[in-house]
């Protein structure tokens, strides 16, 4: 009764990244391709601009997401999963996959046509 197994320090910071709230939203978004921030901002209901831009910059730090100028007039900014992002895809799948399951749909929102939540604006 006294094998408690701690914790893998490795495993804590990958959640608590991946499971802050609105990056895994966020990740899931850029998944679909959505690279510019209005679409990343469009395809997450209920998002802010600060916190998209803190959200971003966090996962850029992170190694996640990559930001790259694009010299036009006017500047145009794009983000782009790096590899360490797009190797999360098989995980957030499974999340999906799970929440579809065991997640009912909140009152008042509606699912799109793979079941994806649709929040009402």
């Amino acid at each position: 009764m006294s094998d408690v197994h701690t914790v893998c320090v490795r495993f804590h910071a990958a959640i608590e990244l991946i499971g802050s709230r609105w990056s895994g939203a966020i990740l899931r978004a850029m998944f679909t391709g959505q690279s510019r921030y209005a679409q990343i901002k469009a395809a997450v209901p209920g998002l802010s601009d600060t916190m998209l831009t803190q959200r971003l910059r966090l996962l850029e730090t992170e190694g996640l997401v990559e930001r790259r100028v694009i010299p036009a007039s006017p500047v145009q900014v794009e983000y782009y999963l790096t590899e360490k992002g797009r190797d999360l895809e098989p995980a957030l799948e499974a999340v999906i996959a799970w929440s579809h399951k065991w997640i009912p749909i909140p009152e008042g929102g509606q699912a799109d046509d793979d079941h994806t939540l649709i929040e009402e604006r």
